[in-house]
């Protein structure tokens, strides 16, 4: 393997992209190599190494649903058990639903729970204060119907995972897997982080000036509740290491079985960037005929991306410590890698001409419980804008990740309802619409995630 070609390109992706740290990691044939660039810190600047900590937001869901596994494969946990098995306490808006969702429905997303439950700062910030503000909650599907991806869905499987050891989540965490698994630097908590290098997060503004992100992690510190979907942090040497066993026999934590069963597909996704279905968590991707599982993870001014390719022994990690363009970053040095160790070529979509009647069917704002999104048309193109909700911005004492602005979206080539966005910092994004029986846009997916339409330009 050629960890200088695998510099030179990190290197030049990073100026290129303007992105402060980057951190990249290969696994193949046995061997690690490495390559980062840049800082931890523009106002302190470190050097960015295989060693430094980004926060892994939603990598983090992989640890959670494994170590779920392991208790299953001890007989502890059913897939197919109600949560309520679990978590008598469970209320949801619906009670119908919140009897009926399954271990499984929270592990594939398809519990039909929306993203999140805002953290607005105040009362129990725990696992248990958490579950008790999920009636507040929308469902935005009937458990099972469908995949829609849900950050609240993974904290509701750590309270799972407290109820049956009887110990705080991270206590937990650390006995499941990762110390079993050797990861002495992938951490829930400021307090552990701050022990370690670690790479400060930046958000570019509309002046193109790069800013410190608070809070660091994609959440509040003392915001326990969200350490399941979205709290560790990592190193790349560490997430290898996580790639790694995920490859292997299980290690004396749980069957290599366990393991295999969690790239099994468990529902498809369609027109998604993340992948072609979910396993157990996973999202899972056809490369060329061979399977890819993966996840992905974006936080206040950082991102992270981890895939692995079983059939090949591979594996490729990239974090970068800017938004937005920490995405558009990880994602070339996935495609890179793919290319250069595997042969593995992406193939780019190209969307179909503007068509005005086509793009009227779709115009109009969409929503998810934090967040809004708005499709226009111009006349002579479609584009979407997508960001945090004016009014949970305004409430918030601390600053958000900034919005997403109006970019171009185009439909692809098929029955006309899927499409991908071709700028901006959600480049290369796919989706679809979703519509009623009449033929109506009722929805839109965008990153896993089920938006409803609220409006149209009427």
């Amino acid at each position: 393997m050629s960890q200088e070609k695998l510099s030179d390109f990190v290197t030049e992706q990073a100026t290129e992209l303007g992105v402060p740290g980057v951190a990249a990691g290969v696994f193949l044939d046995g061997q690690e190599i490495y390559a980062s660039h840049g800082v931890t810190s523009l106002s302190n600047p470190l050097p960015v190494d295989e060693k430094t900590l980004f926060p892994l937001a939603s990598v983090s869901k992989t640890f959670t649903a494994t170590a779920l596994m392991r208790l299953v494969a001890e007989g502890k946990v059913d897939l197919d058990a109600p949560v309520r098995a679990y978590v008598p306490e469970l209320r949801l808006a619906d009670e119908e639903a919140a009897a009926r969702i399954t271990v499984l429905n929270l592990l594939n997303h398809t519990a039909g729970l929306d993203w999140n439950v805002i953290d607005d700062g105040e009362g129990d910030r725990s696992l248990a204060g958490f579950v008790a503000k999920l009636p507040q909650l929308p469902l935005i599907t009937p458990p099972g119907a469908r995949a829609s991806y849900s950050q609240a869905g993974y904290n509701l499987a750590g309270r799972i995972i407290e109820k049956i050891t009887g110990l705080p989540f991270e206590q937990a965490m650390a006995s499941l897997v990762l110390e079993p698994v050797g990861l002495a630097d992938t951490v829930y908590g400021l307090s552990e982080v701050m022990v370690r290098p670690f790479a400060v997060g930046y958000n570019r503004g509309d002046d193109g000036e790069l800013r410190a992100a608070r809070p660091w992690g994609a959440f509040k510190e003392g915001a326990r509740g969200d350490n399941p979907g979205g709290g560790l942090a990592s190193s790349v040497s560490d997430l290898l290491r996580w790639a790694r066993f995920q490859l292997g026999d299980g290690e004396g934590v749980l069957p290599a079985s366990a393991l295999r069963r969690m790239r099994e597909r468990t529902i498809e996704l369609r027109a998604s960037t993340l992948g072609d279905g979910f396993g157990i968590c996973w999202f899972l991707h056809d490369l060329d005929g061979l399977q890819g599982i993966g996840h992905g993870g974006s936080g206040n001014g950082q991102f992270a991306e981890l895939l692995i390719v079983p059939e090949r022994d591979f594996a490729v990690v990239s974090l970068a410590n800017a938004g937005p363009d920490g995405y558009p970053f990880n994602q070339s040095v996935v495609r890179w890698a793919l290319e250069h160790f595997l042969g593995i070529v992406e193939k780019p979509a190209e969307p179909v001409p503007y068509d005005q009647s086509q793009a009227q069917q779709v115009v109009g704002r969409y929503e998810i419980d934090a967040m809004n999104l708005h499709i226009a048309t111009e006349g002579t193109r479609l584009t979407l804008a997508v960001g945090i909700k004016p009014e949970i911005r305004e409430a918030s004492d601390e600053e958000m990740p900034p919005d997403y602005p109006a970019a171009a979206i185009g439909f692809l080539p098929g029955d006309g309802d899927e499409y991908i966005v071709t700028e901006g910092g959600l480049r290369g994004q796919r989706g679809y619409f979703s519509r009623d029986v009449n033929g109506v846009v009722t929805g839109v997916d965008l990153a896993g995630r089920l938006f409803s339409r609220v409006s149209d330009p009427s």
